[in-house]
């Protein structure tokens, strides 16, 4: 009897251990497939027209458009983590974010660290300054000035290159404040930025010197070891580019084509 109570008890209690073992299983289950969903987006949203906030709060931009356009053709929800641009890097390296949306520019230093996609859109580097300053002409004048970039942009890496001595900020806006003030002789960034800047304040005392043949082709960043989810957001971008979506979104913000 005392044997038959042992054995009671012995399977009661294997039943228990299974049915906690499932439970966890089936949790560990419902988490990752409600986790694999997401699509966790690190942008910007103070870098106007790509990735910002509009008169009602709202995150928009060409950049935050095309995430969504793309996060709808994988099926995906997307969730925007907005930081300055140093602090999205760090924490996209973190891992706090699955991929990045912000106009970051395809360097071969990159590529040896991350997976990008397909490009969406592609621009030109252009060397910007105060309207009254007839010193700087050509990206060469650059050695020994001083430009105010994001630290961990290409235009740093690229102004550093031409000799110039870097003033940190957070964004365009930020570098324009101080060409404007005098507290930085120039900055470097794209054409495509500079033209939308004007078009919000036409008045802003600043000018191009100089804009390089040389295209930067932009596209959606990813960490290695994330291949399949790069591939089908490439695969994504790859048809939104053949439908006209990408085409349609550039024109919304710039009234021409940047995709390509």
């Amino acid at each position: 009897m005392k044997k038959m109570k042992k054995s009671i008890i012995a399977v009661a209690s294997l039943l228990v251990v299974g049915v906690l073992f499932l439970a966890g299983c089936q949790s560990k289950d419902d988490s990752e497939a409600s986790s694999k969903n997401v699509l966790r987006v690190g942008t910007e949203g103070t870098y106007s027209p790509f990735s910002y906030r509009d008169d009602n709060d709202k995150l928009t931009g060409y950049d935050v458009d095309v995430a969504k356009a793309v996060a709808k053709k994988i099926d995906y929800k997307v969730k925007f983590v907005e930081a300055p641009w140093d602090s999205m890097l760090a924490a996209f390296d973190a891992k706090k974010t699955d991929v990045v949306f912000n106009q970051v520019a395809i360097t071969p230093e990159r590529k040896e660290k991350y997976v990008f996609s397909t490009p969406y859109s592609v621009s030109h580097p252009a060397l910007i300054v105060n309207k009254d300053n007839n010193e700087i002409k050509d990206f060469a004048d650059l050695k020994g000035k001083t430009s105010a970039q994001s630290l961990t942009s290409n235009y740093a890496q690229m102004a550093e290159e031409l000799g110039a001595e870097i003033s940190s900020v957070d964004g365009f806006s930020k570098a324009v404040e101080l060409v404007v003030d005098n507290r930085a002789d120039a900055t470097l960034n794209d054409d495509v930025t500079y033209y939308d800047y004007l078009n919000q304040k036409p008045d802003a005392p600043i000018k191009i010197v100089k804009t390089s043949d040389e295209a930067t082709e932009v596209a959606a960043m990813f960490h290695k070891g994330d291949e399949k989810l790069a591939e089908k957001v490439d695969k994504a971008i790859k048809e939104l580019e053949a439908d006209g979506t990408l085409t349609k979104l550039s024109e919304k913000y710039f009234k021409k084509d940047i995709s390509k």
